[in-house]
């Protein structure tokens, strides 16, 4: 079911006009469905239902307390890729046990914040790392549990900035190094392997390549049995699509149909961390028009939503659908919706097919529940928005939008000045 329907020609957030949600807290702002989120993380979750599995949230794609909370409260772990994302998984709620850190950049105050938390396990990056970690440990006197994130080789098939599997990218260990990884580990003294690990890529939307991912980490197992280093944890990462407009990816029935007959019987704990595929739609960008302009060749509508408050269009090129809050019948014009950034790459949506629109309309830019609000900044000193979550006929602001005290707060003049 989708919670983001038209009745009576005025889009619906559940049973609340999104209309109404923007005259009381004001635009741009960022809306969530709390039955959609709810929904998401169930049908990911029931998939996997017959094996032992823990699903953890990637945190990268939203980390609103209010949506890690539910997630918290659904049973579910969290993926981190910093001591930020760590701190406020736990003040969502998260179990230390439940949390895997991922990121092939972890500072030396990062590693020791999660060694004392006593987190689930590392996923190493790289040999530094690992030996890094190793003497962190030995200081904190703890024992880090620890996966080498395999880099398979695998073409995701995705937008090349979101490709993480491949060997011309940053992330992972090519399997050769990883057993070499591996032995290493075996002769550390504060470090214990528990798991294997790989994450290829996001919006990745068919299941070809999650499988041949898989394929290449069953052969390293073998291989790494006949060393004697056994794993407990199979750590498949996520990246599994959404429909942004006319994508096909599998549903995470099917995805998990696939993942479950390839593994076969095992004694390996699965962990999957899906971020967009249960948020990215669950959320909408709603932004008011400021203008209308016309060229000789442009038609422009200026709203005041920028690449600040949404960054994808600019950085990936992204298509994210923009709807009428309110069908007006006026019929369609072609125009770029463009932001108030002094950018040329600050726009929402180019050349495309839109209602007529006049000065205070309002637009919403679907899909945008993920690298959304989590991707924002105060660039051009604009104001962060605010984030609400909707539970059926009410809706709660779960971050305030900023002031323009919050802009200096943590600034200083030096005396000399």
């Amino acid at each position: 079911m989708n919670h983001f329907v038209y009745r009576e020609k005025e889009l619906y957030c559940e049973d609340i006009p999104v209309r109404r949600i923007a005259e009381k807290v004001g635009t741009p702002l960022y809306i969530y469905s709390h039955a959609t989120l709810k929904r998401h993380f169930k049908a990911f979750s029931d998939a996997f239902k017959g094996v032992d599995s823990l699903i953890c949230f990637s945190a990268k794609a939203n980390t609103s307390l209010a949506v890690l909370r539910l997630f918290s409260n659904f049973g579910g772990g969290l993926d981190i890729v910093s001591g930020g994302e760590l701190y406020r998984g736990l003040k969502a709620g998260f179990s230390p046990e439940k949390i895997v850190y991922s990121g092939v950049g972890k500072r030396i105050d990062e590693i020791d914040y999660a060694l004392e938390t006593d987190i689930l396990m590392f996923n190493i990056e790289s040999l530094e790392e690992l030996d890094l970690i190793n003497k962190r440990a030995g200081i904190i006197k703890k024992k880090a549990r620890i996966s080498i994130r395999v880099n398979p080789d695998v073409d995701p098939r995705t937008h090349p900035y979101i490709s993480t599997g491949m060997k011309k990218n940053k992330f992972g260990i090519n399997n050769e190094f990883a057993v070499k990884g591996y032995k290493t580990a075996m002769g550390l003294e504060n470090v214990k392997i528990v798991g294997i690990d790989c994450h290829i890529g996001s919006q990745i939307t068919e299941i070809k390549p999650f499988v041949e991912a898989l394929h290449s980490l069953k052969l390293l197992i073998k291989n790494l049995e006949d060393y004697g280093i056994n794993i407990n944890y199979l750590d498949m990462g996520g990246g599994l699509g959404i429909t942004y407009n006319d994508e096909a990816p599998p549903q995470p029935a099917e995805y998990a149909g696939a993942i479950k007959k390839y593994l076969g019987r095992t004694k390996l704990k699965l962990i999957l961390e899906p971020g967009r595929v249960i948020v990215g739609n669950a959320g909408v960008l709603v932004t008011k028009v400021l203008y209308r302009k016309s060229t000789d060749v442009k038609e422009f509508i200026i709203v005041d939503a920028g690449m600040n408050d949404l960054v994808r269009p600019t950085l990936y090129k992204a298509f994210h659908a923009i709807k009428p809050v309110v069908v007006s019948g006026e019929g369609e014009i072609v125009a770029d919706i463009v932001g108030p950034i002094c950018e040329s790459g600050d726009f929402l949506a180019l050349d495309r097919y839109v209602q007529r629109v006049h000065q205070g309309d309002l637009l919403a830019v679907m899909s945008a529940g993920a690298y959304g609000f989590v991707m924002s900044s105060n660039y051009c000193s604009r104001l962060r928005i605010p984030e609400v979550m909707v539970r059926d006929d009410k809706f709660y602001v779960v971050r305030k939008r900023q002031k323009y005290e919050d802009l200096t707060r943590d600034e200083n003049i030096p005396s000399f000045l």
